[in-house]
């Protein structure tokens, strides 16, 4: 059963990354596989997105990723992929910070990975960090586990 709080958290950490970026004058932007779009719903209902919120590329394909967002050539669950789609988002959307997830929701395996790995991307002043998570869960789980803590490492990359 979802949690009925997880909405109240996500606009939560969204409305304090809107806050923080406003702040200090600096624009967001995201490239999201796993999370299908709902990594930018999230940010794009806080209050004073249009003045910070560049926007997000879906990028569900494999080929998407190694395409548009120049992944590297190989496993697109990865530490490497999270930091090429946030670096290459960061360009395209010329956006001060960019925070990347990619992942394998399940219920099936991919890369080699079982389903609850995900890896995390933040690109900030010419600096990336990647963050690897291992969720429990179905799919449904798993992706909005996944958004919480792309927001919360958005928020610490501001603190």
């Amino acid at each position: 059963m979802p949690d009925p709080t997880a909405n109240e958290t996500v606009d939560d950490l969204a409305a304090a990354i809107a806050d923080a970026l406003e702040a200090e004058d600096r624009t967001l932007g995201v490239a999201e596989s796993l999370t299908g779009g709902l990594l930018a719903n999230a940010l794009a209902r806080a209050e004073g997105a249009s003045t910070w919120f560049r926007g997000g590329i879906v990028a569900y394909s494999p080929a998407v990723k190694h395409g548009l967002l120049a992944v590297r050539p190989g496993p697109v669950v990865s530490a490497e992929a999270a930091a090429d789609m946030a670096e290459q988002a960061a360009r395209l959307l010329d956006a001060d910070v960019v925070v990347a997830v990619t992942g394998v929701g399940g219920p099936d395996p991919q890369d080699g990975l079982p389903p609850g790995t995900v890896w995390l991307a933040v690109t900030t002043n010419g600096t990336t960090r990647t963050h690897g998570h291992r969720f429990a869960g179905e799919p449904p789980e798993v992706i909005r586990r996944s958004v919480i803590a792309a927001l919360e490492c958005v928020l610490a990359t501001m603190a």
